[in-house]
Protein backbone atom coordinates (compact mmCIF):
# COMPACT_ATOMS: atom_id res chain seq x y z
CA UNK A 1 0.00 0.00 0.00
CA UNK A 2 1.48 3.60 -0.97
CA UNK A 3 1.93 5.65 1.81
CA UNK A 4 -0.39 8.88 2.35
CA UNK A 5 1.49 12.17 2.10
CA UNK A 6 0.18 15.24 1.86
CA UNK A 7 -1.69 15.47 -1.09
CA UNK A 8 -2.59 18.39 -3.66
CA UNK A 9 -4.92 17.51 -5.70
CA UNK A 10 -7.87 19.41 -8.26
CA UNK A 11 -10.96 18.31 -6.65
CA UNK A 12 -13.97 16.96 -8.83
CA UNK A 13 -17.22 17.97 -7.14
CA UNK A 14 -19.67 15.06 -7.24
CA UNK A 15 -22.73 15.96 -4.92
CA UNK A 16 -24.99 13.24 -4.70
CA UNK A 17 -26.33 11.61 -1.91
CA UNK A 18 -26.24 7.64 -1.78
CA UNK A 19 -24.42 6.92 -4.16
CA UNK A 20 -24.09 2.83 -4.07
CA UNK A 21 -21.19 0.62 -4.48
CA UNK A 22 -23.13 -0.56 -7.45
CA UNK A 23 -22.84 2.95 -8.82
CA UNK A 24 -19.22 2.75 -8.15
CA UNK A 25 -18.47 -0.66 -9.77
CA UNK A 26 -21.28 -1.81 -11.61
CA UNK A 27 -21.84 -5.67 -10.40
CA UNK A 28 -20.96 -7.08 -14.30
CA UNK A 29 -17.54 -5.91 -14.19
CA UNK A 30 -17.13 -7.91 -10.80
CA UNK A 31 -15.71 -10.63 -12.97
CA UNK A 32 -12.35 -9.28 -14.16
CA UNK A 33 -9.05 -9.96 -12.50
CA UNK A 34 -8.00 -7.29 -10.44
CA UNK A 35 -5.03 -6.98 -11.46
CA UNK A 36 -6.21 -5.99 -15.14
CA UNK A 37 -7.54 -2.34 -13.01
CA UNK A 38 -11.09 -1.22 -12.56
CA UNK A 39 -10.68 2.17 -13.59
CA UNK A 40 -12.23 2.26 -16.58
CA UNK A 41 -15.26 0.44 -14.84
CA UNK A 42 -15.63 3.47 -11.59
CA UNK A 43 -18.76 4.80 -11.75
CA UNK A 44 -18.98 3.49 -15.40
CA UNK A 45 -22.97 4.38 -15.98
CA UNK A 46 -22.35 7.24 -14.93
CA UNK A 47 -19.32 8.58 -16.48
CA UNK A 48 -20.16 6.82 -20.39
CA UNK A 49 -23.42 6.22 -22.40
CA UNK A 50 -24.96 2.97 -23.47
CA UNK A 51 -22.78 3.44 -26.78
CA UNK A 52 -19.41 4.29 -25.00
CA UNK A 53 -19.33 7.42 -25.40
CA UNK A 54 -18.47 9.79 -22.71
CA UNK A 55 -21.19 11.93 -21.25
CA UNK A 56 -19.92 15.27 -21.42
CA UNK A 57 -21.92 17.22 -18.48
CA UNK A 58 -20.69 14.72 -15.83
CA UNK A 59 -18.17 16.16 -13.95
CA UNK A 60 -15.05 13.58 -14.27
CA UNK A 61 -15.53 14.29 -18.06
CA UNK A 62 -15.02 17.49 -17.98
CA UNK A 63 -11.24 18.80 -18.65
CA UNK A 64 -11.01 21.17 -15.31
CA UNK A 65 -11.02 17.76 -13.62
CA UNK A 66 -8.91 15.62 -15.43
CA UNK A 67 -6.88 14.05 -13.05
CA UNK A 68 -8.78 14.94 -9.97
CA UNK A 69 -7.14 12.74 -7.21
CA UNK A 70 -9.84 14.22 -4.97
CA UNK A 71 -13.97 13.29 -5.13
CA UNK A 72 -16.06 15.36 -3.29
CA UNK A 73 -19.46 13.72 -2.69
CA UNK A 74 -22.80 14.31 -0.39
CA UNK A 75 -23.68 11.82 2.50
CA UNK A 76 -23.82 8.40 2.61
CA UNK A 77 -21.29 7.52 0.16
CA UNK A 78 -20.50 3.87 -1.11
CA UNK A 79 -23.45 2.55 0.83
CA UNK A 80 -25.39 -0.39 -0.69
CA UNK A 81 -23.49 -4.18 -0.68
CA UNK A 82 -20.12 -4.86 1.06
CA UNK A 83 -18.07 -4.12 -2.45
CA UNK A 84 -14.49 -3.84 -1.58
CA UNK A 85 -13.93 -3.66 -5.42
CA UNK A 86 -15.92 -0.24 -5.24
CA UNK A 87 -12.60 0.86 -3.27
CA UNK A 88 -10.06 -0.61 -6.00
CA UNK A 89 -12.47 0.84 -8.81
CA UNK A 90 -11.63 4.17 -7.22
CA UNK A 91 -8.05 3.78 -6.69
CA UNK A 92 -7.51 2.57 -10.07
CA UNK A 93 -9.34 6.00 -11.71
CA UNK A 94 -6.61 7.65 -9.32
CA UNK A 95 -8.91 8.70 -6.78
CA UNK A 96 -7.07 8.63 -3.37
CA UNK A 97 -9.74 10.79 -1.22
CA UNK A 98 -13.23 11.35 -1.41
CA UNK A 99 -14.82 13.81 0.82
CA UNK A 100 -18.53 13.22 2.29
CA UNK A 101 -21.26 14.12 4.61
CA UNK A 102 -21.21 10.79 5.64
CA UNK A 103 -20.42 6.95 4.32
CA UNK A 104 -21.76 3.38 4.35
CA UNK A 105 -19.94 1.78 7.19
CA UNK A 106 -18.42 -1.14 5.30
CA UNK A 107 -17.75 1.05 2.29
CA UNK A 108 -15.28 3.31 4.46
CA UNK A 109 -13.43 0.65 6.59
CA UNK A 110 -12.71 -0.86 2.56
CA UNK A 111 -11.37 2.28 2.29
CA UNK A 112 -9.34 3.01 5.06
CA UNK A 113 -7.45 -0.76 4.58
CA UNK A 114 -6.82 -0.12 1.05
CA UNK A 115 -5.39 3.19 1.31
CA UNK A 116 -8.06 5.69 0.22
CA UNK A 117 -8.86 8.58 2.65
CA UNK A 118 -12.41 8.61 3.25
CA UNK A 119 -13.10 12.60 4.79
CA UNK A 120 -16.21 12.96 6.81
CA UNK A 121 -16.98 17.10 7.11
CA UNK A 122 -20.21 18.38 7.92
CA UNK A 123 -22.35 19.88 5.28
CA UNK A 124 -21.80 23.55 5.29
CA UNK A 125 -18.34 22.56 5.13
CA UNK A 126 -19.00 20.99 1.88
CA UNK A 127 -21.22 23.97 0.91
CA UNK A 128 -18.55 26.09 1.20
CA UNK A 129 -16.00 23.54 -1.03
CA UNK A 130 -18.34 23.52 -3.53
CA UNK A 131 -18.81 26.69 -3.58
CA UNK A 132 -15.46 27.39 -3.97
CA UNK A 133 -14.77 24.76 -6.66
CA UNK A 134 -17.31 25.97 -8.97
CA UNK A 135 -16.26 29.72 -8.61
CA UNK A 136 -12.62 28.34 -9.73
CA UNK A 137 -13.21 24.70 -11.48
CA UNK A 138 -9.47 23.67 -11.56
CA UNK A 139 -9.03 25.02 -7.78
CA UNK A 140 -7.27 22.55 -6.35
CA UNK A 141 -7.29 21.22 -2.50
CA UNK A 142 -4.50 20.28 -0.03
CA UNK A 143 -5.24 17.44 2.46
CA UNK A 144 -2.57 16.77 5.17
CA UNK A 145 -3.64 13.25 6.97
CA UNK A 146 -1.02 13.98 9.45
CA UNK A 147 -2.51 17.52 10.53
CA UNK A 148 -5.70 16.08 10.17
CA UNK A 149 -6.43 19.70 7.95
CA UNK A 150 -8.40 20.30 4.72
CA UNK A 151 -7.12 23.79 2.86
CA UNK A 152 -9.70 25.09 0.57
CA UNK A 153 -8.52 27.29 -2.38
CA UNK A 154 -9.06 30.17 -0.41
CA UNK A 155 -6.97 29.07 2.35
CA UNK A 156 -9.56 28.32 4.78
CA UNK A 157 -8.19 24.92 6.82
CA UNK A 158 -11.32 22.77 7.67
CA UNK A 159 -10.13 19.78 10.51
CA UNK A 160 -11.60 16.51 9.96
CA UNK A 161 -11.35 13.43 12.44
CA UNK A 162 -9.56 10.02 11.97
CA UNK A 163 -9.15 6.61 13.87
CA UNK A 164 -5.45 7.56 15.02
CA UNK A 165 -4.34 3.71 14.11
CA UNK A 166 -5.88 3.81 11.18
CA UNK A 167 -4.13 7.36 10.42
CA UNK A 168 -0.81 5.61 11.22
CA UNK A 169 -1.40 2.84 8.44
CA UNK A 170 -2.36 5.28 6.20
CA UNK A 171 1.24 7.31 6.39
CA UNK A 172 3.13 4.49 7.03
CA UNK A 173 1.26 2.83 3.71
CA UNK A 174 0.79 -0.22 5.82
CA UNK A 175 -2.41 -2.45 5.93
CA UNK A 176 -2.98 -4.65 9.22
CA UNK A 177 -1.37 -7.85 7.74
CA UNK A 178 1.66 -5.86 7.53
CA UNK A 179 1.49 -3.96 10.80
CA UNK A 180 0.94 -7.74 12.23
CA UNK A 181 4.18 -8.93 10.54
CA UNK A 182 6.50 -5.96 12.27
CA UNK A 183 5.64 -7.86 15.27
CA UNK A 184 7.48 -11.16 14.02
CA UNK A 185 10.19 -11.56 16.92
CA UNK A 186 7.26 -11.18 19.41
CA UNK A 187 5.00 -13.26 17.85
CA UNK A 188 8.29 -16.02 17.83
CA UNK A 189 9.20 -15.60 21.27
CA UNK A 190 5.19 -15.52 22.33
CA UNK A 191 4.93 -19.08 20.37
CA UNK A 192 8.09 -20.54 22.25
CA UNK A 193 6.85 -19.73 25.51
CA UNK A 194 3.56 -21.33 25.09
CA UNK A 195 4.25 -24.28 22.38
CA UNK A 196 3.32 -27.64 24.40
CA UNK A 197 5.81 -29.21 26.29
Amino acid sequence: MKPFETLTSVAAPFVQNNVDTDQILPARYMAQRRELGYGQYCLRDLRFASDGSPKADFVLNQPAYAGAEILLSGSNFGCGSSREGAVYALLDLGIRVVIAESFGDIFYQNALINGLLPVVLAPPEIELLVSQLHEAPAAKLVIDLEHQVVTTPSGQRISFAIDQFRKMCLLSGVDEISFTNGFQAEISTFEQLHAPR
